[in-house]
C-alpha cells in the first residue's frame, strides 16, 4: 500500500467549493466522455451515515483504456472500466475505486475541506504507524506542472486570470499565504496492488495520476468560477443530473458499439 495526503489550496471558501467542485464533476466527466470512454452514472441518491449525517451516494463506471499506459492495456480486455462508489458527506467524504478485472486493486481516498491554507497536519487523525508512512503533497494549482502524460501542451497562465464576477486572481507568487477567502482540499490516498513483481510500479503510476487529476480539475473549478458562481446547490443538482442523462446516453451507446466490433 502506498500511502499520499495531498493538499490542494483554492481562493474560494468551503460553502463555494461545493458548488464549483459539483459543477466542475459534471462539465469535466461531459466533455470527457467521448469515443467510447467516459463516465456513466449507475446511481446517485440521497444516504444517511449516524456519524456524518445526511449525504449522496453515487456510483459511476469509468471507462478509460485508451488512458492507460501501454503496459497495462496489454494485460486487460478491450472493454474496460474502474467502479467508483463516493459517500459525499460534505466538507467530509469517502470515495473507492474497485476493478472487478484486478481484484487486489484499490483506491481509498478520504478527503476533508476546510478555510484555511493547508496547515492542519493531521486532519484524519492518521494513527502514528499511517502517519510514518505518509507522504504529503502539497499542490499549488498555479505552478504545479502535469506529468508528461497528462499535459496538453498548454499550460494555464493564473498569474493573469482573474474572476469578472468575484474579482478573485491571479494567482501571483505567495498567493496561498495572501488570499482571502482560501480553503484547502485534504486527500488522503491509500492505494493497494498487492501482486508480487508489480506492486511499486503499480502504486506509483496510480498516484501520479491521481495528482494529475487533482491538478486538473481544482484548475477547472477555479477557471470556470463565473459560469457556476452564482448557482445555489439546488442549481447545480439540476445541472448534474441534466449532463449525466446526456453522458450515459452517450457513453453507453459508444460503449455496445464498440462491444458489437470486438465481437465480431
Amino acid at each position: 500500500m502506498l500511502l499520499k495526503e495531498y493538499r490542494i489550496c483554492m481562493p474560494l471558501s468551503v460553502d463555494e467549493y461545493q458548488i464549483g467542485q459539483l459543477y466542475m464533476i459534471a462539465r469535466h466527466s461531459a466533455e470527457q466522455s467521448k469515443g467510447g470512454e467516459g463516465v456513466e452514472v449507475v446511481e446517485n441518491r440521497p444516504c444517511h451515515d449516524d456519524e456524518h449525517g445526511d449525504g449522496q451516494f453515487t456510483e459511476k463506471r469509468i471507462y478509460l483504456t485508451r488512458r492507460l499506459p501501454s503496459w497495462v492495456q496489454s494485460m486487460i480486455p478491450k472493454i474496460f472500466y474502474v467502479t467508483e462508489k463516493a459517500w459525499n458527506y460534505y466538507p467530509f467524504t469517502i470515495t473507492e475505486y474497485t476493478c472487478s478485472f484486478v481484484p487486489k486493486f484499490i483506491i481509498k481516498i478520504d478527503t476533508r475541506y476546510e478555510n484555511n491554507n493547508g496547515c492542519t497536519e493531521n486532519i484524519m487523525n492518521l494513527e502514528p504507524e499511517l502517519l510514518s508512512q505518509r507522504e504529503v503533497d502539497s499542490i499549488d494549482i498555479a505552478v504545479d506542472t502535469l506529468s508528461s502524460e497528462a499535459s496538453t501542451g498548454i499550460p494555464e497562465d493564473f498569474s493573469k486570470f482573474v474572476s469578472a464576477k468575484t474579482g478573485r486572481g491571479p494567482l501571483s507568487e505567495g498567493w496561498r499565504e495572501t488570499s482571502q477567502p482560501i480553503m484547502c482540499s485534504y486527500k488522503v490516498v491509500k492505494v493497494f496492488f498487492e501482486v508480487w513483481g508489480l506492486q511499486t510500479k503499480v502504486e506509483t503510476s496510480v498516484h501520479k495520476a491521481i495528482r494529475d487529476i487533482l491538478i486538473q480539475g481544482h484548475r477547472a473549478a477555479f477557471r470556470w468560477i463565473d459560469e457556476w458562481y452564482a448557482m445555489n446547490l439546488e442549481d447545480v443538482r439540476k445541472f448534474e443530473y441534466q449532463l449525466q442523462a446526456e453522458t450515459n446516453k452517450r457513453v453507453l451507446s459508444e460503449f455496445h458499439g464498440e462491444s458489437e466490433t470486438a465481437s465480431n
